[in-house]
């Protein structure tokens, strides 16, 4: 009778730890539950001018680097037509644009916050000629020859070298006379690519996108004055829901490091 009831002792005792483990068991999982998890990557769209390709690329890893729990992400292209994607509720978070128009434009429709926007890097226009090019084409008074049949140019539309280039064709009184041989890009790259593969007898770019050109593909004729200065402002959009890591960015565009990668890629940078 004792030794049964020894027995019977023991395996409540059993009966009781499993118990006491499984209850542990649960209360942990409840605590695991409880357990905050780790902050997510934020990720913060720029759209920023073709121009301005090769040099934010380049930012990227140094920001990032920085700045670990922000993920960047570019939308290049023409200026006017991604300010037209921002009036149109494109989820973007960062404007970059290659002149003042276009963000003029988005501020006076308080689509931007006025309070972030700075200017941060100028540009120059040039003339430029496929390297194989049997014309001689001195400068833009060059481009009235008859022999001169196609020439590139940004649509001025939408793309801000392309407004510039007819600005200075204008003022020097050639650009009616030129109208005609107009071959219009969608961007400034695109532009480039023309005279790259000679599929234009000449074309307009900025002197940091000619620099990008395939070696020995092009060459510079001249820089071309125009009356209004290449500028090129950065600020975070009004509806971005980042805005926090927005500003992270344009501060890094505007400050040093970001100055030092735009002046190696030709960039005459802004002091702050």
């Amino acid at each position: 009778m004792r030794k049964k009831l020894v027995v019977l002792l023991v395996l409540l005792g059993v009966f009781l730890a499993i118990g006491c483990t499984d209850n542990g068991s649960e209360t942990a999982n409840e605590d695991d539950a409880d357990t905050p998890t780790s902050k997510q990557e934020s990720e913060i769209i720029v759209s920023a001018a073709a121009s301005l390709t090769e040099a934010f690329s380049d930012m990227e890893p140094q920001f990032e680097a920085e700045n670990p729990g922000i993920d960047v992400n570019f939308n290049f292209g023409a200026s006017g037509n991604l300010r037209k994607q921002i009036e149109g509720g494109a989820p973007v978070d960062v404007f970059a644009s290659a002149d003042q128009k276009n963000m003029d434009i988005l501020a006076e429709k308080e689509l931007i916050e006025n309070t972030t926007r700075k200017d941060f890097g100028q540009n120059s226009l040039v003339l430029i000629v496929p390297a194989s090019s049997a014309l001689n084409i001195t400068g833009i008074e060059s481009l009235t020859s008859p022999d001169v049949e196609r020439i590139a140019i940004g649509n001025p539309e939408t793309v801000p070298v392309g407004n510039y280039t007819r600005t200075a064709l204008t003022e020097a009184g050639i650009w009616n006379q030129l109208e005609n041989k107009f071959v219009l890009a969608e961007d400034v790259k695109a532009v480039l690519t023309y005279v790259e593969r000679g599929e234009v007898d000449a074309g307009f770019v900025y002197m940091t996108d000619a620099k990008t050109a395939e070696p020995g593909t092009i060459e510079i004729v001249t820089n071309v004055t125009v009356s209004t200065p290449i500028s090129y402002p950065i600020a975070v959009v009004s509806a971005s829901d980042n805005k926090e890591e927005a500003q992270e960015f344009v501060d890094f565009v505007t400050g040093e490091e970001g100055q030092k990668i735009l002046e190696n890629y030709g960039f005459t940078p802004v002091s702050e």
